[in-house]
């Protein structure tokens, strides 16, 4: 009896005809068709990335291995400002930018992140799902980006600082306060008074520990994962943004799939971002008591003090004219009169 070799083996296979020797690879060992990289800031415990997971391991096995996707969390491929300028350039296929970070390159994004403008979920969910969302979506695709139909929710936006609380927009003078990199955020902030400082999170917790400014604003699962706490001693639940991530992919990766690929894909994302959705709003509901348990003092200052102070420094009206009266016109359909 012969025994086996890797040489009789390879013998073995080169006298067999091509379809024959495809058939003798074991399918699980063939590489994918399309094999992607997503990239993205946050831990790899934060919801997004748990439901990004079952997303991809849906979509391996609905395409049967033709479409992999690997995914890369918590700035492992770099910063936001870097991670899109890979999506745009090839160097990975899909990145969740938040709409203020996506922002940089499609100015109507930042729609969503006008301050005070949204008073609840209700009021967010019709407007991104509806018309205003599909405004900013085709806007995104004239940058030769693909943004699928549901975004992800970040949450709205706190105030955390080392300082003292923020109780009303007073307290906001001269407060030296992180903002991400980002126009709207920065003229608004500057429309109430605070100093901000545009960083990438990445440099976030360390730029609070060597006090090189004394606050921050994010969601509060943001805060949590990222043990912000353990560098602040306030958080103000300001409310001021509502803020949520764009699930984009490079377009010309996304118009290479087929059709059907793409029908996976798609509703596999949509539907883990609807259920990401889900799982921050639980999460809101069990965080405040965590972070106080951890240390961090929680107040609610009301938004009248705020609104107040940007309608008077010209705020609604500069951004009305900046976003152009149509997409404006689409936002305060879901929001009352802001300017």
């Amino acid at each position: 009896m012969k025994s086996f070799t890797r040489r009789g083996a390879l013998r073995t296979l080169s006298a067999l005809p091509a379809a024959s020797i495809v058939a003798a690879v074991p399918r699980i060992a063939r590489a994918a068709e399309f094999s992607y990289k997503y990239g993205n800031n946050l831990p790899v415990t934060h919801p997004l990335n748990v439901r990004a997971q079952e997303a991809v391991e849906r979509i391996a096995k609905e395409t049967k291995g033709r479409v992999e996707i690997k995914i890369f969390p918590n700035n492992q491929l770099g910063g936001d400002t870097d991670m899109l300028a890979q999506v745009r350039s090839g160097g990975i296929e899909f990145f969740t930018p938040s709409a203020l970070v996506i922002a940089t390159l499609v100015p109507v994004a930042a729609i969503n992140a006008i301050g005070f403008a949204f008073s609840d979920y209700n009021q967010v969910w019709g407007a991104m799902d509806g018309k205003l969302g599909a405004h900013v979506r085709a806007a995104i695709g004239k940058a030769r980006l693909y943004a699928f139909d549901k975004m992800w929710d970040n949450g709205f936006r706190q105030t955390t600082s080392s300082k003292a609380p923020v109780t009303s927009a007073k307290d906001l003078d001269g407060l030296k306060i992180r903002v991400p990199v980002s126009p709207l955020s920065i003229s608004m902030f500057k429309s109430l008074g605070a100093a901000p400082a545009s960083l990438q999170f990445s440099e976030v917790y360390s730029s609070l520990q060597t006090k090189i400014v004394d606050a921050q604003e994010n969601p509060l699962p943001i805060i949590q994962v990222a043990k912000l706490y353990e560098v602040q001693k306030y958080a103000s639940l300001t409310n001021h943004i509502w803020d949520g991530y764009w699930f984009i992919a490079n377009g010309r990766a996304w118009d290479a799939l087929p059709a059907d690929l793409k029908t996976i894909v798609a509703a596999s994302i949509n539907d883990a971002g609807l259920k990401q959705r889900e799982d921050i709003k639980k999460l809101n509901e069990s965080v405040v008591a965590d972070l106080e348990s951890k240390g961090l003092a929680i107040n609610r200052p009301s938004a009248d003090s705020f609104r107040a102070k940007l309608r008077d420094a010209g705020f609604y009206s500069e951004w009305k004219g900046r976003f152009g009266d149509e997409a404006w016109g689409l936002l305060e359909q879901s929001v009352g009169k802001l300017a």
